[in-house]
């Protein structure tokens, strides 16, 4: 069976720990792969890899650092497919879905190619006699990153390429799932040029990431998951003197007015929620309906619904792919299952859904609850699968205090051809990213990607301006010379002196 190991100081190392976690393909079933976990002690080891990088890496120019990042990204580019394959053996996604999660993780890349312009610091010139204000941006060392099963490549791209092009090094702590991808974005990362131990892979479990929490050797800690444990890692970390962005879970609404296109509205409802088999913090998970549109927007998002081809990821045919584990699909059943008895109108049932030949595997239709009530299980939690629940309201007004009294506050999106309306909700709806008329806004990489409420902790959003704050700190700096023709007496600079 093959192993996963960790990557440190530019080389493959086999676990110590003596744990190891399975790894599935989850469109069989079958155990394919195990992957170290590695132990306290392990994580130690990585850190002061990391810390005796951080003397020369810290210390390097611009120009060394970006010529890194520039070969990188140009092996990124020829190795998408390569990765794309590691993320649908084990994680399940389409291949086109997978291809575009490396190139979503390439936008950040790219932007730290540029990040001599983004480290540029300020100056005040004489703001008193012969006295300058420079500000200046500086890496905190090492950092750590901890991410989710959903994105195996694109999250960590999220992460470390600002963080080592800010000058840190970087621990990855991926998930345990699927960690194939990490190990083959540092493998890439060596290739190009960059120096053993400026980005290391650590995999592992609680052990690890608790590790990580409490080391004094790391600086600060970037998350994506889920967002009690968002919370938790916050509250550790933080009580450790860590800087801490902690990204956590969504139950993202899409409000559709009736003047809307209901076609392109139904068009984008399908592929928000069903896309990644609903895998994703972004996903739309909740249709709001105003007016007397309802019943035909549900017919139009069945009608689609439908049609979705649900097969191996790694099949040009299909189009949506199993979930990550078995135990992760029945819980994702159980919420279409108790659905009717919450009050809904069970429109699509995807429970029970079987593949031929693939029997084994983590299969889960598509599902879809209309008239769901806000109270309900199906509802309240983020359910993290193909499960798409319609609410129904009777005005615009009713349906943003919905929204807004959701606890998260991650994305959400309207649908209309109002411009007025549009204006009012981006300004009125209490979320991080708004989208109007596209349904997942999910921002380029010169924006910030982040939530609100209990979809973020810490200050810091991630990539974007933020992310490069949030790897660097600040430093203020005031210096006053005297005049040359002050010089001491017998010193002569060659300029005259005054008497």
């Amino acid at each position: 069976m093959k192993t996963v190991n960790h990557w440190i100081g530019g080389k493959t190392v086999e676990g110590a720990s003596g744990n190891y976690g399975p790894v599935t393909d989850p469109a069989t079933g079958e155990v394919t792969t195990q992957v170290a976990l590695a132990s306290a002690e392990e994580v130690d080891a990585a850190v002061q890899v990391a810390r005796e990088a951080f003397q020369t890496w810290g210390q390097s120019s611009l120009a060394a650092r970006t010529k890194v990042l520039f070969a990188y990204r140009a092996l990124l580019d020829a190795n998408r497919d390569a990765i794309a394959e590691l993320i649908t053996a084990e994680h399940g996604k389409v291949h086109s879905d997978a291809l575009g999660e490396v190139a979503r993780g390439l936008e950040i890349v790219e932007l730290a190619c540029g990040i001599t312009t983004q480290l540029k610091g300020e100056l005040s010139t004489s703001v008193s006699s012969r006295v300058d204000v420079s500000s200046i941006r500086q890496p905190l060392g090492v950092v750590a990153g901890i991410t989710p099963f959903n994105f195996p490549a694109m999250v960590p791209m999220w992460m470390f390429p600002l963080a080592v092009a800010c000058g840190n090094t970087f621990i990855l702590k991926p998930s345990e799932k699927d960690p194939s991808a990490a190990n083959k974005l540092a493998e890439l990362a060596s290739e190009a040029g960059l120096p053993d131990g400026v980005l290391n892979v650590v995999h592992g479990d609680k052990v690890a990431v608790d590790a990580l929490l409490a080391h004094p050797g790391i600086a600060a800690v970037s998350f994506v998951g889920s967002t009690p444990i968002a919370r938790h890692i916050h509250t550790t970390a933080s009580a450790n003197g860590k800087r801490v962005q902690a990204l956590g879970g969504a139950k993202n609404h899409m409000l559709v007015l009736p003047d809307a296109d209901l076609d392109a509205a139904a068009d984008a409802a399908v592929s928000a929620a069903y896309g990644s088999a609903g895998e994703r913090c972004m996903a739309i998970s909740a249709v709001v309906a105003v007016g007397s549109i309802g019943d035909a927007l549900v017919e139009k998002i069945r009608e689609r619904a439908e049609k979705i081809k649900i097969g191996p990821g790694n099949d040009p045919a299909s189009e949506m792919g199993p979930l990550i584990t078995a135990a992760h699909r029945d819980k994702v059943a159980s919420y279409v299952k108790g659905a009717a008895d919450q009050g809904a109108d069970v429109v699509l049932d995807g429970t029970g859904y079987t593949v031929g030949g693939f029997e084994n595997g983590h299969w889960i239709g598509l599902s879809l609850l209309d008239h769901v009530k806000t109270d309900s299980d199906a509802y309240r939690d983020e359910i993290f699968g193909p499960v798409l629940c319609v609410l129904r309201a009777e005005t615009y007004e009713e349906g943003v205090a919905l929204i807004n009294a959701s606890p998260f506050g991650n994305g959400t999106a309207i649908f209309t051809r109002d411009g007025g309306a549009a204006r009012r909700f981006q300004l009125e709806i209490e979320a991080g990213m708004v989208g109007v008329n596209v349904p997942i806004p999910v921002p380029v990489g010169y924006h910030s990607f982040g939530g609100w409420k209990d979809s973020l902790f810490g200050d810091h959003h991630i990539y974007g301006n933020d992310g490069i704050h949030f790897y660097t700190r600040g430093k203020v700096v005031t210096t006053r010379w005297p005049d040359p023709s002050e010089a001491p007496v017998g010193v002569d600079l060659g300029f005259p002196r005054n008497h």
